[in-house]
């Protein structure tokens, strides 16, 4: 779900996400075809963390995309999961380059992207609770349409609302202060629905954590860049000072506390300093992936 055009972005992660890639770097059948600094690939990155399913982690270079990748996702945008469905025989690999097999090669594979939509199939498809944890959607039926109502206010209201606030510069025909407000407001509007939620814990829905919370948690970690690149910062009051909406805001901070603290998401993150240099070019609306364009021209994002 992006593609960035910057000579200057570094083409690998660095500090724990490069840990873990490397940890994951081995043939596998199940690919995750990802950019360490793309948002929705760290959701994938997330859920396949969060159900210890095994799997390999292909880094895209967005300037040398391997033939293998194009073939699976011909758009060349990430994430794209590469789900195998058919062996190919030992003397069809050995004609091809001989030699012994590693795990996954040898094996076809078919593509899905959209991030929730893998992380999606990643729930279900992944869903011995011995082996990969319990689901990250509720068992109740209106539980579950409930919280895909929140995944997608999540995609159409605060994640734009996101894109629109860091892609501001002077010459746009909105002010700094209406995208600082549009964004907070749709950030409130999923704080009072949390706020519902039974069992006191820090998630979306209460003790449990869920998809809810990984369709939003990378956002949550990027939401310094606001801060290091627009004037004024975010904007969300410190404790004690906000008002008609201390309580509110109270509940944000528990969660975000809680978000940006799990392990999951700490172990997907490179460091800081490598998202400031790619975040440079949506702070000064010069980059031309498919989310700034569709932010630019009012359009959800691709």
């Amino acid at each position: 779900m992006a593609a960035v055009d910057t000579t200057e972005l570094p083409t690998q992660t660095t500090g724990a996400a490069a840990r873990l890639a490397s940890s994951h770097a081995t043939e596998h059948p199940l690919k995750l075809y990802g950019g360490w600094f793309c948002p929705f690939v760290q959701r994938a990155w997330i859920v396949l963390c969060e159900k210890r399913i095994p799997y390999q982690y292909v880094e895209i270079n967005p300037y040398a995309k391997a033939p293998e990748f194009l073939a699976l996702n011909p758009r060349g945008l990430v994430p794209t999961l590469g789900v195998p469905f058919e062996s190919v025989s030992t003397s069809t690999s050995a004609r091809k380059g001989g030699g012994e097999k590693g795990e996954g090669e040898g094996v076809k594979r078919k593509p899905l992207y959209e991030s929730a939509v893998i992380c999606e199939y990643l729930d279900e498809a992944y869903d011995d609770v011995t082996k990969y944890g319990r689901s990250l959607l509720p068992e109740d039926a209106y539980e579950r349409a409930r919280c895909r109502l929140w995944i997608d206010h999540i995609g159409g209201k605060i994640i734009p609302g996101f894109y629109r606030f860091i892609q501001h510069t002077p010459e746009k025909e909105y002010s700094i202060e209406e995208a600082r407000e549009g964004f907070l407001g749709h950030v409130k509007t999923f704080v009072r629905e949390m706020m519902e939620s039974e069992g006191g814990g820090p998630w979306f829905l209460g003790e449990r954590f869920g998809l809810v919370d990984v369709m939003l948690a990378p956002w949550a970690k990027r939401l310094f860049l606001i801060d290091h690149y627009k004037p004024g910062g975010l904007g969300i009051p410190v404790e004690g000072q906000g008002g008609d909406d201390e309580v509110v805001w109270k509940r944000w901070r528990v969660w975000f506390d809680a978000i940006t603290s799990r392990q999951s998401v700490k172990d997907t993150w490179s460091d800081d300093a490598q998202y400031i240099i790619a975040y440079r070019r949506y702070a000064e609306d010069k980059t031309q992936s498919e989310v700034a364009k569709a932010t630019r021209k009012g359009e959800r994002l691709p």
